[in-house]
């Protein structure tokens, strides 16, 4: 082991002398290449998504070939941005005490350019402003001995001052002069709201500052999620230090399965692995708790905490209620949604990391995104007050046998409450509730021990799979809509296959039927060396 134990970290940047961190080399020299060429861009990613931690790496790759003037917008201050005189003060302050530490100025006379800008700043504080201070950068810039990138974290902090978008406007003027005038080689601005439009940044009243302020900024489209092979070689150097005997690919795998690679998820999900569930009584030891058990326990933990980035996307869903609507119907009704970068509930969904562009329609960004989404909606005071959720509170302690869950009489009890609750509404109801009503019942039985989750693969194709695990053991329902005997054994045959996926003999259906005349109960399907228990709604 090492004499210092590195650790997962969640907050601030990574530092890879002491924390476990995927290898970014290659994100970074796509980036480098962006900056060699001159170019403008905006790191625009959802919250915790490794922003911070890309442009610290950067900087210290950049260094042998360029001076770089990283600067955080969240250490000035609402003061700072009240006028243009306030901001260009603060900025020049700014820009200087990092020009030190770069060593290009050591804030005597030997950089006149850098010296001559703190003697304007200083000698009309009043009259400084934002003309002035690109006359000192621009003049910085032609006297370096090396070009200067310019990077920007936390651009939120600054975005909804009218003094900023001023401030952007002059990088763009720059940019569009660096033929004729010195300028920095390259601006890299990082932040969760796209610089190249602020409009959701904005009050509805401050519409009118937003002008295509910076709309010379390149297109960013490296991708900062981990795969499964970056994750596993995180993995690979924790296990050489901890050797827990762990199926580094395996779990790689699983940990990729459930967070698409969000740095922050995974991240969070490895540091429960590693310090709270080798530590709980059931597991005991790393070597326990980085198996698959220990790894939906890392799950279950994870969806009942209260973290930073959950509630940052909670309050989301408080401040757009068109991005609420949007996810509720994706979740609930089991209907394609066109993606469509333009209806602005999709826009602020991608935005915030909600969701993606998967084949041309809207998908859930990640399961555990998905299924804290499905228990907050679940758990909401409308949602606790309908019948069938009340009768789950009733029903729950009948299905556990030697701590297993016993499925089928889940699904009978279901079928019978669902029944007597919902039997004369409409198709439609059932058709647009059946699902949301399947899951508020079973939340309850597997509340405080169970994950669940929607298998994506099979949403919006008239069935949604269910993937249930319960203290280590997987249950396997498919929900479906009715569309008849031929479409119905055409389903059957590919849960069977799905059933194969994962190595299980049984699996479960529950089938919402609009004919008048079907039968309603639970039956028991053979087929081949499977048993599918059917409940018919």
């Amino acid at each position: 082991m090492r004499h210092m134990a590195k650790t997962f970290n969640i907050t601030a940047d990574c530092k890879p002398e002491i924390h476990y961190m995927v290898n970014i080399e290659n994100r970074l020299l796509e980036i480098k290449s962006l900056v060699d060429a001159g170019k403008y861009f905006t790191i625009n990613r959802a919250r915790q998504y490794g922003k911070t931690t890309t442009l610290r790496a950067l900087n210290r790759l950049l260094q042998n070939e360029y001076y770089v003037v990283l600067i955080d917008f969240q250490t000035f201050g609402n003061a700072k941005f009240r006028n243009e005189n306030a901001f260009s003060l603060a900025f020049a302050n700014s820009f200087l005490r990092r020009l030190k530490r770069n060593k290009l100025w050591d804030g005597g006379e030997r950089d006149g350019a850098a010296w001559q800008l703190k003697k304007v700043a200083e000698g009309k504080p009043e009259g400084f402003e934002l003309q002035e201070l690109f006359e000192g950068l621009g003049d910085i810039c032609a006297a370096s001995d090396k070009p200067i990138v310019l990077m920007a974290d936390e651009v939120d902090s600054a975005a909804n001052h009218q003094v900023f978008l001023d401030f952007l406007a002059q990088l763009r003027a720059c940019y569009i002069d660096r033929d004729e005038q010195p300028t920095f080689q390259s601006v890299i601005l990082a932040g969760v709201y796209d610089i190249k439009n602020l409009k959701h940044k904005m009050h509805p009243e401050e519409g009118r500052k937003v002008n295509s302020p910076w709309n010379i900024a390149a297109d960013f489209n490296v991708d900062m999620s981990f795969s499964a092979a970056e994750i596993a070689g995180m993995l690979q150097e924790y296990e050489e230090d901890y050797e827990t005997g762990m199926n580094v690919e395996g779990m790689a795998g699983m940990l990729y399965d459930y967070t698409s690679g969000y740095p922050f998820l995974v991240s969070r999900l490895c540091k429960l692995m590693d310090e709270i569930v080798s530590e709980n009584g059931e597991f005991g030891t790393k070597a326990a708790a980085w198996i698959q058990n220990g790894f939906h326990e890392a799950v279950r933990l994870l969806l009942a905490e209260k973290n930073t980035l959950f509630e940052s996307l909670f309050g989301k869903l408080r401040d757009y209620p068109e991005l609420d609507a949007m996810l509720q119907e994706l979740l609930f009704t089991g209907k394609n949604i066109v993606y469509n970068s333009d209806e602005p509930a999709i826009d602020v969904a991608t935005m915030f990391g909600f969701i993606k562009n998967q084949d041309g329609m809207v998908a859930m960004s990640n399961r555990i995104f998905e299924t804290r989404l499905y228990n907050h909606y679940l758990a909401a005071a409308s949602m606790q007050r309908e019948d069938i959720y009340k009768a789950s509170l009733q029903d729950k302690n009948q299905f556990l046998i030697n701590e297993h869950l016993n499925m089928r009489l889940i699904l009978e009890k279901f079928t019978r409450r669902f029944h007597e609750l919902y039997g004369d509404r409409t198709d439609a109801f059932v058709e647009e509730d059946g699902r949301k009503y399947f899951l508020l019942y079973l939340k309850p039985i597997i509340n405080g021990k169970g994950n669940y989750y929607v298998e994506s693969r099979t949403r919006g194709l008239h069935r949604t799979d269910v993937i249930v695990d319960y203290r280590g053991e997987q249950y396997i329902i498919e929900m479906k809509i009715w569309r008849g005997e031929e479409y119905n054994n055409r389903g059957e045959k590919q849960l069977t296959g799905y059933l194969d996926d994962y190595g299980k003999k049984t699996g479960y259906m529950v089938s919402f039927n609009f004919n008048k005349k079907k039968t309603v109960g639970v039956r028991e399907i053979i087929l081949g060396d499977k048993v599918l228990i059917e409940a018919i709604v």
